[in-house]
């Protein structure tokens, strides 16, 4: 297949392990990162429509299967990651990461202190509506810029994206490109200093020196977090699997932590199929113990 000559970086069979916080994954069918939204944009409208595309983050709530992905995985970097100020307005780059635009956006007295401790980048941020004490993307967002399938500009607004918990109707095949956040206003010591305190307690109670992809299912729905004005908080994921006898338990070199057994650890050497067949497992172990169906909050591709 050929593909469409472009300024930033193409590069055919990219094995996409190294590029994912699981270290796990086999390659793509060409992994473009773009030097700009106009490159961008010109890649997307000369490549063949049947190809697929998918856009990729940091790779922190991600596996990669060992098949590889067909597809054309598309990764944004330093032409993507700025961050402005204008008010309340936080204009960040898709590529910006979330600590760094909650960190800026204090220095300004803005509140997005949220972010802080949510791994990753605002681009998938927005696409799967993250959130963290009881705050999530949707309370904030205004509208986002993006790149379509086709190669045209686009701009969505908050009731074209529909959030629901721990999701988004981000229509298939855009690449978004900048998001627009609402932020109050807060006192910027007091906000570092909350800050501060997040990553303390974040510390406390999760594996952060492990090798993982973040929550690893989703709290269950009806229970908890569902960013609903009557969401009554009864019931965590890591609740259910420890109740299941989940914590701590492996298959090969993966592994449920034992300090926080809904993150899924590659202790080292894992292969894709490993993290997530223990994660099926988790599944069916917390369904016979309570009649619960954890969903994943990782995102999986690719073949096995």
């Amino acid at each position: 297949m050929t593909l469409p000559e472009v300024r930033g970086t193409l590069t055919p069979d990219r094995v996409l392990a190294d590029l994912t916080w699981l270290r796990v994954g086999g390659p793509a069918m060409a992994l473009f990162q773009p030097a700009d939204q106009e490159d961008l944009q010109h890649f997307l409208r000369n490549l063949d429509p049947s190809v697929e595309v998918f856009p990729m983050g940091v790779g922190s709530n991600l596996i990669v299967r060992d098949g590889g992905v067909d597809a054309v995985v598309i990764r944004l970097g330093r032409g993507f990651n700025e961050i402005t100020i204008d008010g309340n307005q936080v204009r960040c780059g898709a590529a910006a990461l979330d600590a760094h635009v909650a960190r800026k956006a204090a220095d300004a007295g803005r509140d997005l202190t949220f972010l802080r401790t949510i791994p990753g980048a605002i681009g998938g941020a927005v696409a799967m509506n993250a959130g963290c004490y009881g705050s999530y993307i949707a309370d904030v967002f205004d509208h986002l810029h993006g790149v379509t399938r086709q190669g045209d500009p686009i701009t969505l607004t908050a009731e074209d994206l529909q959030f629901g918990y721990r999701h988004s109707s981000l229509p298939e095949g855009v690449v978004i490109t900048q998001a627009v956040l609402n932020a109050p206003e807060g006192d910027p010591q007091g906000l570092h200093d909350r800050m501060t305190a997040q990553l303390a307690k974040r510390d406390e109670t999760q594996p952060t020196k492990e090798r993982t992809a973040g929550s690893t299912f989703r709290n269950p729905a009806g229970y908890s977090s569902t960013g609903r004005a009557d969401d009554t908080h009864e019931l965590k994921a890591w609740k259910v699997i420890d109740d299941a006898g989940m914590r701590g338990a492996r298959l090969g070199g993966a592994q449920m932590s034992e300090k926080h057994p809904n993150f899924l650890i590659n202790t080292g050497g894992a292969t894709a199929a490993e993290l997530e067949d223990l994660g099926e497992l988790v599944r069916k172990k917390v369904f016979q113990n309570s009649a619960i169906e954890l969903q994943w909050e990782v995102l999986r591709i690719g073949r096995k």
